[in-house]
């Protein structure tokens, strides 16, 4: 399986953006896919992540409301919509799969695949 992140940019703060992670290869309902993002000087950390069916929805509490993960199994493709984008949302996101659903899945440690990030700056 291979993951490819874009979409990432410059976007004043109160702004949107939405990411893409474009999925090849061996997928299932059972496959999940998630973000996390990376700081400057910071750990990596969850941001979101579901089930290729959908299923399984969780988000961390610092996006809640504001971001959401979401697919379109056509296009093997998922997306991060990430409104209301606030300065300490800058970092790099990157999209993560794995087969079968983790109780762990907000530690990165959990997940096997991963795309390349995309950088995403919010700054006036």
């Amino acid at each position: 399986v291979q993951l490819q992140a874009s979409g990432g940019g410059l976007v004043q703060p109160g702004g949107s953006l939405r990411l893409s992670c474009a999925v090849s290869g061996r997928t299932s309902n059972n496959y999940a896919m998630g973000w996390f993002r990376q700081a400057p000087g910071k750990e990596r950390e969850f941001v979101a992540a579901n089930r290729w069916n959908g299923g399984s929805a969780r988000d961390a509490d610092s996006v809640r409301g504001r971001f959401t993960i979401s697919r379109d199994n056509a296009k093997n493709t998922v997306y991060l919509q990430m409104n209301r984008l606030k300065p300490e949302d800058t970092a790099v996101y990157y999209c993560a799969g794995r087969y079968g659903w983790s109780v762990s899945y907000y530690l990165s440690s959990t997940w096997v695949f991963w795309g390349q990030g995309t950088l995403v700056t919010v700054s006036s």
